[in-house]
């Protein structure tokens, strides 16, 4: 029997894992929160002007809906290698347990910023992170593709996300004043 690996995407892995997998599966961390908290020095900004990515926020009565991926154990050490480089920026791989939408639960790997990492934000209001995203582009572009990306990614997944929908509003709303 094939030995196998799981790997959780909730941002950017869900619409680009950029690693071959044997299935996906669209699941949901229990008790957890993606939340615009982490600050992106490298990736959607720089150390003068830092974006906004995503992290997991431990929040009991919270829900994280995101996409599984089954890997191969086999090449787990290589696909890791290039994920390590990818979240390099404040986030730690640690493992959760995955509810996939197939009623199975997974032990699966993922990448948490931790909120003790020095690119850490925190919180802040919908309005603040979405001007900060306005200004905020690094090596893999815009912040604010980012957000879209990963908005038009949940959608597709029939996930509910209020922080990310509200974020995108506001960014929406800044950028149509700013054609204006």
């Amino acid at each position: 029997m094939k030995q196998t690996i799981w790997v959780f995407g909730y941002g950017s892995l869900i619409w680009r894992p950029d690693f071959n997998y044997l299935q996906k599966q669209r699941c949901v961390a229990r008790g957890w929160a993606r939340k615009f908290w982490q600050g992106s020095h490298d990736h959607r900004g720089t150390a003068e002007v830092p974006g906004r990515v995503v992290t997991l926020i431990r929040q009991t009565h919270e829900n994280c809906v995101g996409m599984a991926y089954e890997i191969d154990a086999s090449v787990a050490t290589a696909i890791f290698t290039a994920l390590d480089h990818r979240e390099k920026n404040g986030y730690q791989r640690v493992n959760l347990v995955l509810a996939l939408d197939n009623g199975r639960s997974v032990d699966a790997f993922t990448y948490i910023a931790m909120q003790d990492n020095i690119a850490f934000l925190g919180d802040a209001s919908d309005s603040e992170i979405a001007i900060q995203m306005f200004h905020a582009a690094g090596e893999s572009g815009n912040n604010a593709d980012y957000l879209f990306g990963l908005a038009d990614a949940l959608r597709k997944l029939q996930a509910n996300d209020e922080h990310v929908f509200g974020i995108e509003k506001q960014l929406k709303n800044l950028m149509h004043k700013q054609m204006q």
